[in-house]
């Protein structure tokens, strides 16, 4: 058995470290194109492209597969779980409401998707290098939740290529996920699935729970956790995560 971990935006596959550590698998953290990785040549970052390239790299590893996904990387991994082209053992995801139909993006992202707007944000965001100020990349991931240290750590992997990487992501997820991917989100997947609900995320809601049972899925609040749940608790993570592989058998 492989757990494969993906992260979210903006962020790199670092964020999984401390969790990984504490997992009694092997388990492989993907550093999405443009987070901390290179861009393949033509690639355009949209959230389709991002699902071929996992697809691509989740056939190169050995199975069984144990798929896990936060923010970003968790809707893609939900996407992989009901495109059926991946050999799964199971797939686990946090932020599950945001592939709601209703769902209506966070104002962060609205500004990202809206052109000038939000290329004057990666700008001014690239050109605050100061992690104390409230304006740089460690400061909004700061404001946003993440761990002191943590949100200085990943504001200091923020570069133009993650900027530019960020708005054409959201960009192509107008108006919700939901709108391209709709017609495979509504219905159970063919591999069990596990939706984490940390209860102070500012960026999931009670959808989450609506989402988990239209696509067969184990739902599991994680109490007194935000949006970094792995970093804030990974001893905790680690065990939901191990509990719900444990109870799928062999």
């Amino acid at each position: 058995m492989t757990a494969v971990f993906v992260h979210g935006v903006p962020e790199t596959g670092d964020l999984w470290d401390r969790l990984r550590a504490r997992l009694g698998t092997a388990s492989v953290a993907l550093r999405l194109p443009g987070f901390g990785a290179p861009l393949p040549d033509g690639f355009g970052s949209s959230m389709d492209e991002y699902v071929e390239w996992m697809e691509g790299e989740l056939h190169e590893l050995d199975g069984p597969i144990d798929l896990v996904g936060h923010d970003w990387g968790g809707l893609l991994v939900a996407r992989i779980a009901t495109r059926s082209r991946v050999t799964l053992r199971s797939w686990s995801v946090d932020v599950a409401g945001i592939l709601h139909p209703a769902y209506v993006w966070h104002d962060i992202a609205q500004l990202w998707q809206t052109p000038v707007s939000g290329e004057a944000w990666a700008t001014a965001t690239l050109e605050d290098t100061e992690p104390a100020s409230p304006l740089s990349a460690s400061g909004q991931l700061r404001a946003a939740g993440a761990p002191e240290d943590d949100a200085r750590a990943m504001g200091e992997s923020f570069d133009a290529t993650m900027a530019s990487s960020v708005l054409a992501l959201y960009r192509s997820a107008t108006p919700n996920p939901f709108a391209r991917w709709g017609t495979e989100l509504m219905s159970p997947t063919s591999t069990p699935g596990l939706v984490l609900h940390p209860t102070l995320d500012p960026f999931d809601g009670p959808a989450s729970q609506v989402v988990a049972a239209t696509l067969g899925a184990h739902f599991e609040p994680l109490e007194g956790l935000g949006h970094w749940w792995m970093l804030q608790d990974p001893a905790t993570a680690a065990g939901v995560l191990e509990k719900f592989w444990a109870d799928l058998g062999a």
